[in-house]
Formats: C-alpha cells, sequence, structure tokens
C-alpha cells in the first residue's frame, strides 16, 4: 500500500463485497486502497467514526428537464440536490424541450451541461419511429447510458406505441434497451371514462393495473422474439413482477422510491396533485409485492424518476394535473429509512442503487468500492433523525412529496473522484461533474 494518499476515509465501516471497518485511500481520483491505514498521510483525511461508507449511489432515473423551463429545473438545481442528497451520478431522461434523439442533440447537450452539472451525469437517448436505423450506431456514444422508449404516456414523436415500431427499434442494436411500460390504446379509451375534476385517486383508476401488465406482456414477448435484453422502468404492478420471473434472462426491472414508500388511496387524499404520477401510486396489494420483489432479488435497480413541474402545474384539477414528482434528492434519506426499519439492508440498498444500475447499464468504474474504480463515494450517518422539508430542496420548483417525512439515517458527505462535494449540508467548491462514461458491449 502506499505511504501517502491525495484522500483518506478513515475508521468508518465500509461496505464493499460484504461489510468491515476500513480505512480508504484514494489517489488521483480512483480508489487505491482498503484496509489499515493507520501509519499513511494523506493530503486530506476524514474521520469517519460512526459513519458508513457506500459506494457512490446512482440514481438511474431522472428528468433534469433542461433545456426547458429554469423555473421548474436546471441542470445545476436538480445536480445540487443531488449531491446534497448523497447521489455521486445521474442518468438524465432525454424527452426535454429538445428531445434527444440524435448525435447532434446529443452532443448539444453535453455542451449545455458543462461546468452546469454537481454530479457525473449519464444521458438516455430517445427512440422514435424514425430514428431506429440509427440507434444501433448512437447507443455506441460513450456518453449514452442507454436508449429510452416511451411505449405510453408520451407525446409526438417521443411515442412509440405499436409493436412493429417497438422490434424494429429492438432488432438494431445491442445493449439493453429501456421503456416505459404502459399501453397507450388503453390509456386513451380509458381516458374518455373519466369526467374532468374528480379526485385524484382516479388517476390510479385511468393508469391501472392492466395499462402496465398489457405494456410488459407485450414487450415481454418482443424481448423474446427477438433476443434483445430490456429494462422495464418503474415497475408498478404486482401482476407485473410475478410475469416477469420467467423472463429474467432477458428482462431486467427498476422499482421507484415512491411505490416504496406510498400507497394509494390514502396518499392522494392526503397530496392530492403531489401524489400523481405515471406509472401511478397503486394500492397496498402494489406495494407489498413490491418489497417483497426486493427481498427474494427480483429487482435490478431503484431510481426516483425526479420528474419536477411547477406548483401551478400540480395543483391544476384532475387529470390535468401534471404527472411527475421530485426525488433526487430524497430517494438517499426515504431508502435508508426503509434500512433503518428493516424493510431491507444496507447492502442490499447498495446492491439495487450502486451495483445493480452499474450493471444493468453498463456504467464504466462505478457501483463499488473496489481498488482503481473511481472514488465516489456516498458517506451517511445511518442513526442520524431529520425530517425532509421544503426549504431544503435545491430544484427550482421547490417542493418535495416527502415534506415531513422523518427518516432515520442521512446522507453526510459525498464524495466524487475523490472531491469532497457535500459536507453536512453544504456543497462545496464549484460544479465539476462529468459526462459518465459507459460500455459499448452487449450487456447481460
Amino acid at each position: 500500500m502506499m505511504d501517502h494518499y491525495d484522500l483518506i476515509l478513515r475508521n468508518g465501516v465500509v461496505i464493499a463485497d460484504g461489510r468491515c471497518r476500513a480505512d480508504v485511500g484514494c489517489i488521483g481520483g480512483k480508489i487505491a486502497a482498503i484496509g489499515d491505514l493507520r501509519t499513511a498521510s494523506g493530503a486530506q483525511v476524514i474521520d469517519c467514526t460512526n459513519l458508513t461508507v457506500l459506494p457512490g449511489l446512482i440514481d438511474p432515473h431522472v428528468h433534469l428537464r433542461d433545456p426547458g423551463d429554469p423555473r421548474v429545473e436546471t441542470f445545476l438545481g436538480g445536480t445540487r440536490g443531488a449531491v446534497l442528497g448523497g447521489i455521486t451520478t445521474l442518468f438524465d431522461m432525454p424527452n426535454t424541450a429538445e428531445p434527444v434523439t440524435s448525435r447532434d442533440r446529443l452532443e448539444r447537450k453535453i455542451e449545455l451541461m458543462s461546468g452546469q452539472i454537481w454530479c457525473d451525469v449519464g444521458l438516455y437517448l430517445a427512440a422514435t419511429k424514425t430514428n431506429s436505423v440509427e440507434l444501433g450506431t448512437l447507443e455506441q456514444q460513450e456518453n449514452v447510458c442507454a436508449i429510452k422508449v416511451f411505449l405510453g404516456s408520451a407525446k409526438g414523436e417521443l411515442l412509440v406505441d405499436d409493436d412493429a415500431s417497438v422490434e424494429t427499434i429492438m432488432r438494431d442494436g445491442a445493449r439493453r434497451i429501456c421503456f416505459h411500460s404502459e399501453d397507450e390504446t388503453r390509456l386513451q379509451e380509458r381516458k374518455k371514462l373519466f369526467l374532468a375534476g374528480g379526485p385524484h385517486r382516479l388517476h390510479a383508476d385511468w393508469h391501472d393495473v392492466e395499462c402496465a401488465f398489457l405494456g410488459t406482456r407485450r414487450l415481454a414477448a418482443l424481448a423474446r422474439r427477438t433476443g434483445r435484453p430490456i429494462h422495464i422502468l418503474h415497475v408498478s404492478t404486482a401482476e407485473e413482477l410475478s410475469y416477469l420471473q420467467d423472463f429474467r434472462d432477458l428482462v431486467t426491472t427498476e422499482l421507484l422510491v415512491n411505490h416504496l414508500t406510498h400507497f394509494g388511496p390514502d396518499i392522494y387524499d392526503t397530496h392530492g396533485g403531489f401524489a400523481v404520477m405515471n406509472p401511478p401510486i397503486r394500492d397496498r396489494r402494489h406495494y407489498d409485492a413490491a418489497w417483497a420483489a426486493v427481498r427474494d432479488g427480483m429487482v435490478d435497480c431503484i431510481g426516483s424518476d425526479h420528474a419536477p413541474h411547477s406548483r401551478e402545474a400540480k395543483e391544476r384539477p384532475w387529470p390535468e394535473t401534471a404527472a411527475g414528482l421530485t426525488g433526487v434528492q430524497t430517494l438517499v434519506p426515504v431508502m435508508l429509512n426503509h434500512v433503518s426499519e428493516g424493510r431491507l439492508s444496507l447492502e442490499r440498498m447498495v446492491q439495487l442503487m450502486a451495483e445493480g444500475p452499474a450493471r444493468v447499464y453498463g456504467l464504466a468504474n462505478k457501483g463499488r468500492i473496489a481498488i482503481g474504480y473511481d472514488a465516489d463515494f456516498t458517506v451517511v450517518d445511518p442513526d442520524r433523525r431529520r425530517t425532509i422539508e421544503q426549504d431544503w430542496i435545491a430544484s427550482p420548483c421547490g417542493w418535495t412529496p416527502f415534506d415531513g417525512y422523518e427518516c432515520t439515517g442521512w446522507p453526510a458527505m459525498t464524495v466524487i473522484r475523490g472531491q469532497i462535494v457535500m459536507r453536512e449540508d453544504e456543497v462545496l467548491g464549484s460544479p465539476s461533474g462529468r459526462p459518465a462514461g459507459f460500455s459499448t458491449a452487449g450487456l447481460s
């Protein structure tokens, strides 16, 4: 082991292929040593006694909305919220004011991010019915985390709702494709059943279980037909989770913290429009099924689906209420509270929020505390008690559905490539995040 390091995290409980008390030494933004470094020196030495050192946690499902409406969200606001909440890397969705559907648009977005991001950011690229011949090449771009397909709940060129177009997309390329899985035809048919101004709980009736389950059955059949691996985002029903057990060789899954924390109809009674999202928060049966899937290994990733809207848009009468909730800043505290309350172990949380996203998306050099990996760490105080409050939220929209949520467990420090970017609620330095890099090989 070296005698001198740029950064030493000393005497913390380290989650790295198990749990142990150890020091971690970093050089040049990489992890260089894990073990007893009491005799080593460091340019910066942080005492992590009573703290737990996790691999840098990843939010694989974020809408930074930039370019878009800066009153709602920006690269600066969203990524500042991410590091305040202990996230070191996030993956940004392509449905912005200028949808990311081509190489030129991808390059423009990367240029826009320069000097504006506090954490590392991977970029989704959207499939359309007309760009399928380019996707096999576009998915190979270094900073593309995945191709995203909206089977439902999208507008304009981003909606790809027929099986023939989806199959064409699946047959061009090799990397895992991500899907918003709702059946658009059923959604449009069911919308006619509801009158304007009804209670927000009707959102779960409109976007019913069959909307999601039908979409997922279609996608699983196409994955089997083409042999193309897929990743189904924000799985929300017990039916999907049961059905997909027979497709684990091709289909990976994501759950959202919202579906693991809230359930209807209660959440609609307390939060109104600030509980409306797609797919919706469902009843207790689906909440219980989601936790069972976490325990039995059916889930690969947990994300926030951070999707800010203005207060005005969230307060519109249903069904005109904007669908989407903030979450990148609150993801880690809420999940730590679930750990504290015994719903999952800290090791399982790391699997779902570091190792899983890195594996599913092919994220390079992140997701583990291992020598040679990026020195990304989410350092947490597992015993700290704190209540999430609106005025803590960094996103310009300024609200969270978790306002008043009491947490045991809180991020104490965020480290990215060996640089401390957040410590005890203070964001440090300047925005030095980078576009994240991904493997260009087919993924398992």
